[in-house]
């Protein structure tokens, strides 16, 4: 009780909240750039962090996170451009909500989920921080092998057309993934002699070459100018929000659940968690045809699991060390440079710290819902721009960000040779998002498959070696063979009942 109430003078310091508001503003201006993802706005926050002590340096990192995770669902719903890769997985069902006429739904759903996914995340953080972290490090590249095959399994329930269109989509993300050097060998793979592709394509462009490139060329010559009219529901975008939250709490509970363990896993992150969720909403849902109209459920999940898992992810780094993703192991370099080491004992030598550390959480998300609401408010000007300015401008944001990954060129190449891909993908009734998946996850899956294999001398059984690697391959070989078993034994039993 004493920490927390020295943790309460730390937190309400005029300075403290002031780099708190400071932090979320750029959290949010960047966030909502596509390309400018939250990992790169807590990189940026770094230098400016040198000279604060730990309580606003870290205060700032987890303001800009959270609001720039939430930020990327802006241009998501209004210009189906993703402005963080955690928001790629929900960004064509909230576009088609916003095609729909309800742009305001879309956003409204955003905020809120995402800031009560953020509070439930905290929570979770600063009450069972010990026990996740625990279950978490139990994980070796046997069951990291197991889950990110059961992520690429949400290809084909995530894709809203033929399921044949979304494994091909898989395929092709699955080929891109493998550009760079062979895990084992160390020789290039379809690098084309260009050293720079050695180290593989980036996330970055790709994601922003097939989203936003891809939606650029197509709607070129007939992008919809909306009048200021016709978005007025901006303004209220929390107007019959409560009935349909209600309606999905389920999917809620369930997303947060999903976002807080699949966060406290090692690399995986509130992105996984995103896809995962959506793919669980699509799959128990009563009305899985509404999937990519526009329809709520999934967005009610998937939001709530995003911020959910940011929360998640801090568990492993705090308790162990162990960065739960690309945002905590900068957390963790700062905590260092503060003289905070990450571990068991943090909890001993900084309670108070600790303590002020979980406020700001719970502060940053609350803040969201009124920063996030006027940050829908200005964005509303964004798309009420002539075609003539909006699409040079988007195109500007898409180059600036895919060059500022690597300070390359390379990366704007990329983007626009994905962007032409994703375009003709899209035109012949394959889906973006499957893609995109296998370019996150293929890497994940080859590293772990060879480890793995290299750990049991080339023995295929060691992959059920372990009790929770084994539960995770029988879940994910289910979930690959019931679906076409399940269809077998419906034909042969028709068969039966014909004859």
């Amino acid at each position: 009780m004493e920490n927390f109430v020295i943790a309460l003078g730390l937190v309400f310091d005029p300075y403290v909240l002031m780099v708190v508001f400071c932090a979320a503003i750029f959290g949010l201006f960047v966030g909502a750039i596509p390309g400018l993802t939250a990992t790169m706005a807590t990189a940026l926050l770094i230098p400016i962090t040198f000279f604060m002590d730990a309580v606003p340096a870290i205060g700032a990192v987890i303001s800009c996170s959270a609001m720039a995770i939430f930020a990327g669902d802006i241009p998501a719903a209004l210009l189906r451009i993703p402005g963080t890769p955690s928001s790629a997985a929900y960004t064509d069902e909230a576009y088609a909500m916003t095609r729909a006429g309800h742009p305001e739904r879309a956003l409204g759903i955003a905020v809120i989920c995402s800031a009560i996914g953020g509070l439930v995340g905290s929570l979770v953080l600063a009450v069972s921080a010990p026990i996740l972290a625990e279950f978490a490090l139990n994980f070796t590249s046997l069951e990291y092998f197991w889950l990110a095959c059961l992520g690429l399994s949400c290809a084909a329930l995530v894709t809203t057309g033929s399921p044949v269109k979304g494994v091909v989509s898989l395929l092709i993300g699955l080929l891109i993934a493998t550009s760079g050097e062979d895990i084992m060998s160390g020789y290039p793979r379809f690098s084309f002699g260009n050293p720079e592709l050695a180290a593989g394509i980036s996330l970055i462009p790709a994601m922003i070459g097939m989203f936003a490139v891809s939606e650029l060329i197509r709607n070129a010559s007939t992008i919809k100018v909306y009048k200021r009219a016709e978005l007025s529901g901006l303004g209220s975008i929390f107007a019959g929000l409560m009935p349909i939250l209600w309606r999905y709490k389920i999917n809620m509970m369930r997303g947060w659940t999903t976002g807080v363990l699949v966060g406290a896993l090692p690399g995986a992150g509130a992105g996984m968690a995103a896809w995962i969720s959506m793919a669980f909403a699509k799959k128990f849902s009563k009305t899985p045809e509404k999937f990519g109209t526009g329809h709520p459920e999934g967005l009610c999940e998937s939001t709530s699991s995003n911020n959910a898992g940011l929360g998640g992810a801090w568990v492993p780094a705090l308790v162990f060390g162990i960065p739960g993703d690309a945002i905590t192991a900068i957390v963790i370099g700062v905590l260092f440079m503060k003289g905070m080491t990450p571990g068991p004992t943090i909890f001993m030598h900084a309670g108070d710290l600790l303590y002020a550390l979980f406020i700001i959480f719970f502060l940053a998300n609350l803040l969201m819902i009124p920063m996030g609401w006027a940050a829908i408010r200005i964005s509303r000007h964004i798309i009420t721009l002539p075609r003539e300015v909006l699409v040079p401008v988007i195109l500007l944001f898409c180059i600036v960000g895919s060059f500022a990954i690597n300070t390359s060129l390379l990366g704007v190449t990329v983007m626009l040779v994905l962007g032409l891909l994703g375009y003709f993908m899209e035109e012949n009734g394959i889906p973006i998002a499957p893609a995109i998946l296998g370019i996150v996850l293929g890497r994940m899956v080859e590293e772990n498959f060879f480890n793995s294999l290299a750990k049991g001398r080339g023995d295929p059984m060691i992959f059920f070696d372990r009790p929770i690697s084994a539960t995770l391959g029988v879940l994910t070989i289910a979930i690959w063979v019931g679906p076409p078993l399940f269809r077998l034994f419906q034909s042969l039993r028709g068969q039966t009942r014909t004859a």
